[in-house]
């Protein structure tokens, strides 16, 4: 079911929500937190899309907040919100508010937002492009247990990462270190089955790629020794070597969803490793609200450092 409403309130909004529930008779019980996405016009379609596929795993209200340039310059200080409420199979397992911000009410959102939140459940926000330079201190973001940026959706994305480092609050996260999660899982795999000292460290990469350089910190923190960064052609992260005094320990993505995983002494075999979609990086992030304290250490872990890249 889908209600409009054209230069609303959220208390309008509210009763929409329970006039909506009640015309396709489910209640509101069930939905664990509010999801709150801070985007644009063109991104907005992609970003429900992939929070109502998580919705399946974490039900949840979804805020969608779009701010709103008016065409006609008279307009431009008239403030005016827009609502379109979705509930049922319009709005995955949960329910979905896209809210349109006009005029003043656009440098307000929080006061729009908050009434909307559902009671006593955690509030994720997630800007899918053009987060703020301190997502804590964003008066949206300050509402928030947890706050999701992406560093794949920036145009400068190492330079913004160095700002990720000094504006780090418990609960922030970033989708390009969620994209790493498969991949620090078969590392941590494989050196419990080698059982030896690494001595050196190279992240195989396309250049510029984000969660290479937060893969290489982590590394480098964990391990404690250099991490070489080697630019390949990619897609993304293509591979990883980890030296030991018996040989290398490496897993080789070259492309596709497989990956090879080499052993000292030990024969090689294949493993599953495909690109995720935006839904279950998001789905992931919301299985855990507290802070991400290994994120932590990866934005830290090359602050010191002067890491070389070699193009190959």
């Amino acid at each position: 079911m889908r209600i409009d409403l054209s230069d609303t309130t959220s208390s309008k909004i509210n009763k929409a929500l329970v006039q909506g529930r009640r015309a396709i008779g489910t209640p509101a019980v069930g939905m664990v937190l509010t999801m709150v996405i801070v985007t644009d016009e063109e991104n907005a379609y992609d970003s429900v899309k992939a929070a109502e596929e998580a919705s399946h795993e974490h039900p949840s209200r979804t805020l969608v907040v779009i701010k709103r340039h008016a065409r006609n310059p008279r307009e431009r200080t008239r403030s005016r919100l827009d609502a379109e409420v979705r509930v049922g199979s319009e709005a995955g397992t949960g329910e979905t508010v896209v809210l349109r911000m006009y005029g003043d009410v656009s440098e307000h959102a929080d006061s729009v937002v908050l009434p909307l939140l559902l009671p006593d459940a955690p509030v994720v926000v997630w800007w899918p492009v053009d987060a703020p330079g301190h997502p804590a201190r964003d008066p949206l973001g300050a509402l928030a247990q947890r706050r999701i940026t992406d560093l794949y959706a920036v145009e400068d994305p190492l330079r913004t990462l160095q700002t990720r480092v000094r504006s780090y609050a418990p609960g922030d996260t970033d989708l390009a270190w969620t994209r790493l999660t498969p991949w620090r899982s078969m590392l941590a795999a494989a050196l419990d089955q080698a059982r030896m000292p690494v001595i050196s460290a190279a992240v195989e990469a396309e250049a510029d790629n984000p969660a290479a350089e937060l893969l290489a910190r982590w590394l480098q923190a964990r391990l404690g020794v250099p991490v070489e960064q080697v630019v390949t052609a990619g897609p993304v992260v293509t591979g990883v070597r980890l030296g030991t005094a018996a040989g290398e320990i490496v897993i080789d993505r070259p492309e596709g969803p497989l990956a090879t995983l080499t052993l000292p002494d030990q024969p090689s075999r294949t493993l599953a490793l495909k690109v995720r979609t935006t839904a279950e990086l998001i789905a992931e992030e919301l299985r855990r609200l507290d802070a991400d304290e290994m994120y932590a250490v990866a934005l830290r872990g090359g602050e010191d450092t002067e890491e070389t890249a070699v193009h190959v």
